[in-house]
C-alpha cells in the first residue's frame, strides 16, 4: 500500500452491495470475485460488505488470499481460482478450508498425494475451453480421472473462462466455448460427480443466457465497470455504479503566459494566456505518465485538461475556464482523478481510455493508495 502521498481513495460499500444485488437478478448463486485486493477496493472490507448479503462463495486468486480472508473471520466458502502453487498452499487447503481450482495434472497429483495424509478434500477443476491459460484440455480428462479415483479428492466445482464475451462480434467464439464446457461438465457427470459449473464472467452472464449455469462469477461489474461500455450492448451494464473515487490536492495555482511551456521536456506550450493548477499526484502514485497531455481531472464539477507531462508526484491541469466562469480554484482544493460530483464525473472507462488501458487496471493501481470507506 502506498503511504507517502496525499491522495484519497474513497470506496462506497453501498455501491458494491447495489452492484451485487443487480447481478443477483440474473442468478441466485453469484460468486463475487475479490482477488487482487478486490480490484483495489480492499479484500477484507469488500468481504465484510457482501457477506451479510448471503454470498455462498467468494473467489480469490492465490491460496494465500483465501488464508488472509479466513484470518479476518470470513466463514463463507472461498474458491482460489489459481490453485495451490507450492507446498504451503497445498497444506492450507485443509488447514483453512479452501476450495482450490486445480488446472493441470502435476498440481492434481500433488494435492492427491497430500490427501493421503490429510484426508478427503473437495476440489474444483479448471477447464481450458479456449482461453489457453490455465486448465485441463478435453483430451486430458481421462488422465485426471485416473488420479482422482480413490484419492479422497471430490470434485464439487467445474470452472472455465470466456475469452471474449465482452466483444459483441465474438458470439460464435463464446458459444463454442460454452459448448466445449458443457461437454466437459457432462463428462464429469457421467463419471459420477455432481459439480457446480460456472463459465460466466460479468460480460458472459449479461449477454449469454446459456452461460448462466450452476453459478455466475461477478468481477468488473461488482466494482461498477460496464464490460460493454461504448458498444451496442452498453445498456446491459447501465445499472452498475462505480464504487471508487480518487482525489488529490491542488498544491498551487499560477498563470501560464502565452508562449510559455510547462513540465519536463516542455511538451506543452500555451497558445494563450492561461491559468494552471498543479495537483499533487503523479506516476509514483500509480497515476500513469501516459496521461500526459491527454487526460482530464474534475475540479469544482468542471473538467480540467492535463497540460504537459505527468511527473513523479505532480501534474498540471488547465483551469483557465474555471477562473473565467467564477469557479475559483486554489491551493487546498481537491481534484477528482476518478469520479466526482455532477454529470461530468470522470468515469472508469474514460480514465482507462486516456490511460491506454482498461478499467480493471485503473482500479487495481489507484486502489493501492490510501483508502477510506464512506
Amino acid at each position: 500500500m502506498i503511504d507517502y502521498n496525499k491522495l484519497r481513495v474513497r470506496i462506497n460499500p453501498d455501491n458494491l452491495r447495489h452492484n451485487y444485488r443487480i447481478y443477483r437478478k440474473l442468478h441466485d448463486n453469484v460468486i463475487p470475485v475479490i482477488k487482487s485486493d478486490a480490484y483495489g477496493h480492499g479484500l477484507a472490507e469488500t468481504c465484510r460488505a457482501l457477506e451479510p448479503e448471503g454470498v455462498i462463495t467468494f473467489a480469490v486468486g492465490f491460496v494465500n488470499e483465501a488464508v488472509k480472508l479466513r484470518g479476518i473471520g470470513c466463514k463463507t466458502r472461498i474458491l482460489a481460482l489459481l490453485g495451490p502453487q507450492d507446498d504451503a498452499d497445498v497444506e492450507a487447503l485443509w488447514q483453512h478450508d479452501v476450495l482450490a481450482a486445480i488446472s493441470h495434472i502435476d498440481q492434481l497429483k500433488k494435492v492427491a498425494a497430500a490427501a493421503a495424509a490429510n484426508g478427503p478434500l473437495d476440489i474444483g477443476l479448471k477447464f481450458d475451453t479456449g482461453m489457453r491459460r490455465l486448465g485441463f484440455l478435453p483430451g486430458e480428462l481421462d488422465a485426471a480421472m485416473e488420479v482422482i479415483k480413490g484419492s479422497g479428492l471430490n470434485p464439487v466445482m467445474a470452472s472455465s473462462h470466456l475469452a471474449s464475451a465482452d466483444v459483441p462480434g465474438h458470439k460464435d467464439n463464446v458459444e463454442g466455448q460454452i459448448a466445449t464446457f458443457e461437454s466437459m461438465v457432462g463428462w464429469l457427470t457421467a463419471a459420477g460427480f455432481d459439480v457446480e459449473a460456472n463459465i460466466a464472467n460479468s460480460a458472459g452472464a449479461l449477454a449469454f443466457e446459456r452461460s448462466r449455469m450452476g453459478s455466475l462469477r461477478q468481477g468488473i461489474t461488482l466494482y461498477g465497470g460496464n464490460p460493454f461500455s461504448g458498444s451496442e450492448l452498453e445498456s446491459l451494464g447501465r445499472e452498475f455504479r462505480p464504487a471508487m473515487e480518487v482525489t488529490a490536492p491542488v498544491m498551487q495555482v499560477h498563470e501560464l503566459k502565452k508562449g510559455e511551456s510547462i513540465s519536463y521536456g516542455w511538451t506543452f506550450t500555451a497558445d494563450r494566456d492561461s491559468v494552471v493548477a498543479v495537483v499533487g499526484v503523479g506516476y509514483a502514485d500509480n497515476y500513469s505518465r501516459g496521461l500526459s497531455n491527454t487526460g482530464e481531472m474534475l475540479i469544482h464539477g468542471k473538467r480540467a485538461p492535463i497540460r504537459g507531462r505527468v511527473c513523479m508526484q505532480m501534474t498540471a491541469v488547465d483551469v483557465t475556464e474555471h477562473m473565467r466562469e467564477g469557479h475559483a480554484v486554489g491551493a487546498g482544493d481537491r481534484a477528482f482523478l476518478l469520479g466526482g460530483p455532477g454529470p461530468d464525473a470522470i468515469t472508469p472507462k474514460e480514465l482507462a481510455g486516456w490511460w491506454g488501458t482498461i478499467d480493471y487496471e485503473v482500479f487495481c493501481l489507484l486502489g493501492m493508495n490510501p483508502r477510506e470507506y464512506i
